[in-house]
């Protein structure tokens, strides 16, 4: 992932002195009420700086995919902030929020949420007709974003006669062809097979770089977390720093346990 005109030591500085893209302060995260209250998230304080590739990892269950749709404001904290270029998400009304949604971050789910009876083309020009752009210009450039990912040829394919491989590939085309500043990617690999995900995480760290991406990724395989610049562990409701040499014979497959 490190270009290698630059070395490692010199990027990690780079990225530590960045300024800070996204933050979250105290998150907290109930579920319930009464006594059957569950906390998911108990004080989860993040600092993502611009450039930077972060893995959060934990085991299913743990509040990955809670934190992320916090920091997308998908969801609301029961407290806590979050801020995004220092500006904290819950000053903003409904139509703030959806601008942020659609033009700041994109959003990567595990499982693609593709629409399986309209093209690839017409699923990744999905949020650029949402935003009001025409069906034609917003359609090309869907097919940019289709080459980009290797798929240029499937664009006019059904995305539900697509390999679980390509669809995926689809949904990241559809998360970055609105040109966000911050990637949230929710169990990217998690429903492909080792080879499929090894060169799946090998195209994200690819589009980081050359898109000068910031990139959160929730995971439970800990071999693709060591890749990330900085990874952090999810363990009752709070994030804490983990070390890559820390991680690596954790759990049967090199996933989190």
């Amino acid at each position: 992932m490190t270009p290698k005109s630059q070395p490692a030591d010199a990027v990690r500085k780079e990225l530590v002195n960045a300024r800070v893209v996204m933050e979250s302060r105290g998150l907290k995260k109930n579920y319930g009420t009464g006594p059957k209250i569950v906390a998911v998230l108990t004080d989860a304080n993040l600092v993502l700086r611009e450039g930077e590739m972060v893995a959060v990892v934990a085991p299913s269950g743990a509040g990955k995919s809670t934190l992320l749709h916090l920091l997308a404001a998908l969801d609301m904290p029961t407290s806590g902030t979050v801020y995004f270029d220092s500006k904290a998400l819950e000053t903003n009304d409904d139509a703030a929020l959806g601008e942020f949604r659609n033009r700041a971050v994109g959003f990567l789910w595990q499982r693609h949420q593709l629409l399986p009876d309209f093209t690839a083309a017409e699923n990744v020009a999905m949020p650029l007709l949402l935003r009001g752009e025409s069906f034609t210009l917003a359609l090309e450039k869907a097919r940019k974003w289709l080459a980009e990912v290797g798929l240029d040829e499937r664009a006019d394919h059904r995305a539900g006669e697509l390999s679980g491989g390509e669809q995926q590939r689809v949904a990241i085309a559809r998360a970055l062809v609105t040109g966000p500043s911050v990637l949230l990617a929710d169990e990217p690999t998690g429903d492909l097979d080792e080879q499929n995900a090894w060169a799946m995480f090998e195209l994200l760290e690819r589009l980081h770089r050359v898109h000068k991406l910031t990139s959160l990724i929730a995971t439970h395989n800990l071999a693709l977390a060591a890749r990330c610049d900085r990874i952090l562990g999810l363990e009752h409701g709070v994030l804490r720093s983990r070390e890559a040499s820390a991680i690596a014979g954790e759990g049967p497959g090199g996933e989190a346990s």
